[in-house]
């Protein structure tokens, strides 16, 4: 357990669910004030940035290995330098959209790509910082977050266990004490099948620390199902409307699928209780509407049970059913009229 500021990440306690805004907000400041109170009327707890520039994510270079080839990403044929240009957000947005965060009752902090980042994210405050995914092998970076010594949020995403268990050990000898690592498949979208929720506890065993989970698929139920396995800590793009378009709009979550993410994994984690085969007063109370025995035609004295005047019928005032087959055959010990709980005292 430990403390972003106030909130406290624990297996004890809700998820904490972060809306990435990356670059949605278009280029557009208005627009980012949209998203941050469009996130905070959803329930977010947090609001995220992605700190840098085209000049400090790559080089501004022509050739083929700068421009993206896989045909099947939402990025194809773009060049790496000019789509961090459209994507990044302008470092001296950074305090305004925090400020705005903040006057929600949200946390904002940010994932620096570089260490110049880290230096103007620490002359905001930071309360935390994020590791993105293809940084989460870039030592220099990781080393000078964690001599932060402010709680780290690392996605694991594109990162084999032998990558994440060397970042983790740079983490913490630099100082890092709180550290949260998010299971993530670094596809955009992902599917559901890539997802591979199975690893959460697996992570938090190996790596004995808080697990969440950095979540690319569309819609919530990867994130809901996600708590169930021990995710404590939500991440999802967002978004004002996919139609809108914008570098990372395609898999982002809009305000009702964002409420209904932090609505429904609190329920998630309400849910998971303790391992309890003991009724609660509500249950103990409807116990009277389980099956038993009743009589369901009139009987005469002397008549036989059968399968035609007794049956199996709520409310649960009669004989247990474990009774039905040892009473067949049997007869009334007196006239018994239709409707009556069966008894002992009945049957001869």
């Amino acid at each position: 357990m430990f403390k972003i500021q106030d909130t406290i990440i624990s297996p004890d306690h809700k998820p904490f669910v972060i809306a990435e805004m990356s670059g949605n907000h278009n280029q557009s400041l208005e627009r980012a004030f949209e998203i941050v109170d469009a996130a905070a009327e959803a329930g977010a707890h947090a609001l995220k940035l992605q700190t840098y520039t085209a000049d400090t994510i790559t080089f501004n270079g022509t050739s083929d290995e700068f421009v993206i080839k896989d045909q099947n990403s939402l990025w194809k044929n773009q060049n790496l330098h000019k789509l961090y240009q459209m994507a990044y957000t302008p470092w001296e947005w950074h305090k305004p959209i925090f400020d705005r965060a903040k006057a929600h009752g949200m946390l904002a902090f940010s994932s620096p790509f570089d260490t110049t980042a880290v230096d103007f994210l620490e002359s905001l405050d930071v309360p935390c910082y994020k590791i993105a995914s293809f940084e989460n092998t870039d030592h220099i970076l990781l080393k000078k977050v964690a001599q932060t010594g402010k709680p780290v949020i690392m996605s694991t995403g594109v990162a084999s266990i032998a990558d994440i268990q060397e970042s983790v050990a740079v983490l913490r000898k630099y100082g890092c004490k709180d550290l949260v690592l998010l299971k993530c498949t670094s596809t955009y979208p992902a599917t559901p099948e890539s997802t591979n929720l199975l690893t959460i506890p697996h992570m938090k065993d190996l790596f004995d620390c808080q697990i969440g989970l950095s979540d690319h698929t569309m819609g919530i139920g990867a994130a809901v199902a996600a708590v169930a396995l021990g995710a404590r800590v939500l991440e999802k793009h967002f978004t004002l409307r996919r139609a809108d378009g914008g570098v990372d709009s395609a898999f982002s979550l809009e305000p009702e699928e964002l409420k209904n993410l932090v609505i429904e994994s609190e329920r998630a984690f309400l849910a998971m209780g303790k391992v309890n085969y003991i009724l609660s007063e509500k249950e103990q109370k409807s116990l009277q509407y389980k099956r038993s025995l009743y009589v369901v035609e009139p009987m005469k004295a002397g008549d036989v049970f059968s399968e035609k005047n007794v049956r199996s019928i709520r409310p649960s005032n009669g004989l247990h059913t474990r009774y039905y087959d040892e009473i067949l055959g049997k007869t009334a010990t007196q006239d018994i009229e239709a409707g009556t709980a069966l008894s002992w005292n009945l049957v001869k």
